[in-house]
């Protein structure tokens, strides 16, 4: 396993346990895996595979670094479930970032109470932007193998959780802060680094764009779609801001327990998690992690489906797949 060592913030942010000097490997390789919707109970029989999960593919793959897209919980006690599974990632002595979905703060504990039981728990680098709507909004700079200049980006945003708009049903959106500081970000990135830096954004609820790229018959989809996407039902705009940016290559998202699937979308991969959990909520896939390899020189990336018996599905080569 390798070593981590801290590093400063690029921007103010209220940090956890401190930023971590991320960096791609002597091959140019960075590995993250993504686990999402391990809706763990403590002390439910049901909840024990989503451990396993973590410790399976963990184990198997090895990364450098794990992110939770959310619905880490799903019952009380909140802090001992979060804490439960957090010491789980945290064994391993991987960096690990966490983001909150629409689940995580029904269980007694607000968002808030709930990042600062996760400022305990080492190797834990998640932060939360000052002045930003929501909890753990966050960009994490991967540098290069050799150097301190900054080879990659990844932006974690809070999807919040539910409509507060009256007339307006369903899911919440990311709000226009949160965009404008994912922009003022990234034009601070590339004014350090000369030009846009490659970047990938990972979260719970799904955009919009998701039901607009599975219902066009000429995108190219690898995966499984079980259900449409639970996203928000009013577009806050994000992902046109990522063209506009031109950096965002690719998205990852959680909550529909059903999909796994990536399609190609206007340059942009939009993708899903594995669902991680147990069979403490609905589910029809065989739990696992979704495992995504970057590339230092930032023009093409890998990912897989990694499931708990060790199996691995959808090899994917960003863009090229698509293409084929």
């Amino acid at each position: 396993m390798r070593r981590f060592f801290l590093t400063a913030a690029l921007i103010s942010v209220v940090s956890a346990a401190g930023a971590q000097n991320l960096r791609f490997d002597e091959t140019g390789n960075f590995k993250i895996v993504q686990f999402t919707d391990l809706h763990y109970i403590v002390g439910n029989p049901d909840a024990d595979a989503a451990k396993e999960c973590l410790e399976n593919v963990i184990r198997a793959e090895e990364p450098d670094l794990v992110l939770l897209t959310g619905d880490i919980i799903f019952g009380k006690p909140a802090g001992e479930c979060l804490k439960a599974m957090l010491n789980t990632v945290s064994g391993f002595g991987v960096p690990f970032g966490i983001m909150f979905g629409n689940h995580d703060d029904e269980q007694g504990l607000t968002r808030k109470e709930l990042f600062d039981i996760a400022c305990t728990i080492p190797h834990n680098v998640t932060s939360t932007a000052e002045g930003v709507s929501g909890m753990a909004n966050y960009v994490l700079k991967i540098k290069a193998s050799g150097s301190e200049e900054i080879k990659a980006a990844i932006y974690c945003f809070d999807s919040n959780s539910y409509s507060g708009i009256e007339g307006v049903g369903g899911y919440d959106y990311i709000k226009h802060d949160q965009i404008e500081w994912y922009r003022r970000t990234g034009n601070e990135l590339a004014a350090v680094c000369g030009s846009p830096v490659p970047s990938y954004a990972f979260f719970h609820i799904p955009l919009p764009e998701y039901n607009d790229a599975a219902g066009d018959e000429s995108s190219v989809m690898i995966g499984t779609r079980g259900e449409k996407a639970c996203s928000p039902e009013l577009n806050s705009g994000l992902f046109a801001v990522m063209k506009e940016q031109g950096d965002v290559k690719a998205v990852f998202a959680g909550h529909d327990h059903n999909n796994d699937y990536a399609v190609y979308w206007k340059g942009i991969m939009l993708a899903y998690g594995r669902y991680s959990g147990g069979n403490t909520v609905y589910n029809n896939l065989p739990n696992g992690g979704r495992v995504i390899v970057l590339k230092e020189d930032g023009k093409s990336f890998r990912t897989w489906i990694r499931q708990r018996d060790g199996s691995i599905l959808n090899e994917i080569e960003f863009p090229y797949s698509f293409f084929r």
